[in-house]
């Protein structure tokens, strides 16, 4: 092999490793930034036990009762509410 041919394959060697390190790493950083999402905060925290699937206070329902979530209520839910049911309206 002569030693242009030496040097044409070693400079082609090296710029596929570049551009294969070039390559994960965009595309890593893509991905990483793919994973990650905004959350809204709410005015309304969750119940206990809502995220982990089991029903708070060993299935009873308890009303939220706080003033925040009181004002923005409709009296349909406030009576459901009232009457131990779970809210079914808005």
């Amino acid at each position: 092999m002569t030693l242009m041919r030496r040097g044409l394959t070693a400079a082609l060697v090296v710029g596929s490793m570049a551009g294969g390190a070039l390559g994960a790493t965009v595309i890593s950083a893509a991905s990483g930034t793919a994973a990650t999402t905004s959350t809204a905060t709410s005015s309304n925290p969750a119940p206990p036990g809502a995220d982990s699937g089991e029903a708070p206070n060993g299935g009873r329902f308890v009303p939220n009762e706080n003033t925040r979530h009181e004002k923005g209520e409709s009296a349909q839910r406030e009576g459901q509410e009232n009457a131990g049911q779970v809210p079914t309206v808005p």
